[in-house]
């Protein structure tokens, strides 16, 4: 175990369009942008920084590993904590957002739905079930 861990701070997305991923985030979770130039956009989302970077200045990031591409399918999920999962549903199809699930209850006591930002990157909303 690490013995210096203070909480998840950051979380960067390598994204192919900056552009429509900038705006797909600004629409569906932002309240603050941090920064932002040619090659990343970095958004503040409750206590987590999202930086979305521009996929082809990843490498160095991982390196040796290489960066995925989106056409080899989803690479992780990332779960948001919810009190309504029906309620946020609405919202993100108002939003013009499909969903790839969902809601649906499972075993494990959440309601979840998924959807996916404009690079692949899959989100789901999750509720705890009484």
């Amino acid at each position: 175990m690490i013995a210096d861990l203070s909480g998840l701070e950051v979380i960067t997305l390598f994204v192919e369009d900056l552009p429509a991923a900038d705006a797909f985030y600004r629409k569906v979770f932002v309240h603050e942008a941090i920064f932002g130039d040619a090659v990343c956009s970095i958004l503040r989302i409750g206590n987590i920084v999202i930086n979305l970077l521009k996929i082809e200045n990843a490498a160095t990031l991982v390196e040796p590993e290489q960066v995925g591409n989106r056409t080899s399918g989803a690479r992780a999920l990332y779960t948001v904590k919810v009190k309504d999962a029906n309620a946020v549903c609405s919202q993100l199809k108002a939003l013009g957002v499909p969903l790839l699930n969902g809601p649906t209850d499972r075993p494990w006591g959440r309601r979840t739905a998924a959807f996916a930002d404009p690079a692949g990157n899959v989100w789901e909303v999750a509720q705890e079930l009484p």
